[in-house]
């Protein structure tokens, strides 16, 4: 069974993403993936470098952004004080690749405030064709279970499969980070209490 890391920042992703677009295809094919994610923080930047790098070296392309998700509503003047999470998403198909322009745009135009953000009302909006994974622990869901708040864990895990059906995953990361650590085995409840896969 081949392995395709869905998780990556490049160079894109500012003060953050320490590899470039052409390393990641470089590894990708050492390491016999058939395909290989980029997800940079907040952007698309990278991703016609990506697209076209990937393609000429045969490696299949998965477009994807880790977006800044807020719960409440953008529009609203004081969503500025709202905890934004992470939230990866990636483009399933043409249409998603749409969607991921379009969500990254807003995030820009409507929704900066330091970061550029989303709302949920907007994610409902345009998700059709992405896939939705739950992030790193600056995901609302790591982030919830890290604070001991498993229903509330529960209810945002059905709340993105009602938005994501079928195309909704637990992502489990291990950097060897404490919070990573102990978060782990909760993501892993989780993924069995709720049947989503991982």
């Amino acid at each position: 069974m081949s392995f395709v890391h869905l998780h990556n920042h490049t160079q894109y992703s500012l003060l953050d993403g320490a590899c470039r677009v052409d390393k990641i295809i470089e590894k990708a094919i050492k390491y016999n993936m058939p395909a290989v994610a980029i997800t940079d923080h907040g952007n698309m930047f990278g991703a016609i470098d990506f697209y076209k790098t990937a393609h000429k070296k045969g490696i299949k392309p998965i477009i994807g952004i880790e977006t800044y998700i807020i719960d409440g509503n953008i529009d609203n003047p004081n969503s500025k004080k709202d905890k934004r999470y992470h939230l990866v998403l990636l483009a399933k198909n043409l249409k998603g690749y749409k969607n991921l322009i379009k969500l990254s745009s807003l995030a820009y135009l409507k929704g900066f405030y330091y970061k550029p953000r989303i709302d949920k009302t907007l994610l409902e909006k345009y998700s059709e064709g992405l896939i939705c994974l739950t992030a790193c622990i600056k995901g609302k869901i790591p982030s919830l279970l890290l604070n001991k708040k498993y229903n509330e864990a529960q209810k945002e895990v059905e709340f993105l499969k009602s938005i994501f059906p079928d195309r909704f995953y637990i992502e489990i990361q291990d950097h060897g980070l404490e919070e990573e650590i102990k978060v782990i085995p909760k993501l892993i409840q989780l993924a069995n209490d709720t049947n989503t896969p991982m």
